[in-house]
């Protein structure tokens, strides 16, 4: 092998890493219940990470001239044992990002891990509702509209993204931490592929829904998406489903994947915002 290729191939996972923007914790001095690891370091494995003791989020902001004024927190899947990172996390919120979304890729704890004490409700869930707080703490600084703020996942990121609708609070309005001031209730969610359908449900009032799967996906997301659609139709809130008939599980969003009408699923998501008047200038 020449030098050069043999040089250029060693440099870039670097640079990769160098253009992924800085995590920002969600709590400065760790989450609760996670306080005494917060320093433990996270460990990656490929594109995935594990050993999550100190949730955050990576942002990702669009260029001014690009603003829309719509953020939306991505959660990755990865069964809560681990956090696909790639295909289901900072390839997505760069595309975001050069659509004019501001997205932010959140690393939540993860309750299946080896070892792990974390629930899903008690601690994954803290960091999502706590993500969407953040976000909405500091619109002003990314250039975001409070009431275009929203949820997207992946899988078992998906879980999160879907209980954050159902069960959300308009925050403490006399909490010392600013933070939990705010509200915790997504303005829109996106479920990619998510697991334990059943547990889901709809009541008028909520998020409008974004839903996409695979029909050979396993029966509760390749069915339970088209059960879910219809308890959101009964309750009165808009929602869209795209069921594509030749994907299954985990197509997530790859840059460079063979065109098909899954991988065109962001597109069909901005159409979905742009309808619903939660995306454009």
């Amino acid at each position: 092998m020449k030098p050069t290729v043999l040089f250029l191939l060693l440099l870039a996972p670097i640079l990769a890493l160098a253009e992924t923007p800085a995590a920002l914790p969600l709590w400065p001095k760790g989450a609760p219940g996670s306080e005494t690891r917060a320093a433990e370091s996270e460990k990656t494995e490929g594109s995935n990470v594990v050993n999550i003791h100190n949730p955050s989020i990576t942002p990702f902001v669009p260029a001014a001239d690009k603003f829309t004024g719509t953020a939306v927190i991505i959660c990755p899947g990865g069964g809560h044992s681990k956090l696909c990172l790639g295909h289901e996390g900072y390839a997505l919120a760069e595309w975001f990002r050069d659509h004019g979304i501001a997205a932010f890729v959140l690393k939540y704890r993860l309750a299946r891990e080896k070892g792990s004490t974390y629930t899903i409700q008690d601690h994954a869930m803290a960091d999502a509702r706590r993500a969407i707080r953040t976000v909405r703490n500091r619109a002003a600084e990314w250039h975001i509209k409070v009431d275009r703020i929203g949820i997207l996942g992946f899988s078992a990121g998906g879980e999160l993204a879907a209980f954050a609708a159902m069960k959300n609070d308009p925050g403490q309005k006399e909490a010392a931490d600013p933070i939990e001031q705010q509200s915790s209730r997504p303005d829109f969610q996106g479920l990619i592929y998510p697991g334990t359908s059943g547990l889901f449900s709809a009541e008028k009032g909520m998020p409008p829904l974004f839903i996409a799967c695979g029909y050979s996906d396993r029966p509760d997301i390749a069915e339970g998406m088209a059960t879910l659609y219809l308890k959101y139709k009964a309750a009165g809130v808009k929602a869209e489903l795209h069921i594509y008939a030749n994907a299954g599980h985990g197509f997530g969003y790859k840059p460079d994947a063979k065109p098909s009408a899954a991988a065109k699923w962001p597109d069909r998501f901005t159409e979905w915002l742009t309808d619903s008047g939660l995306l454009g200038k």
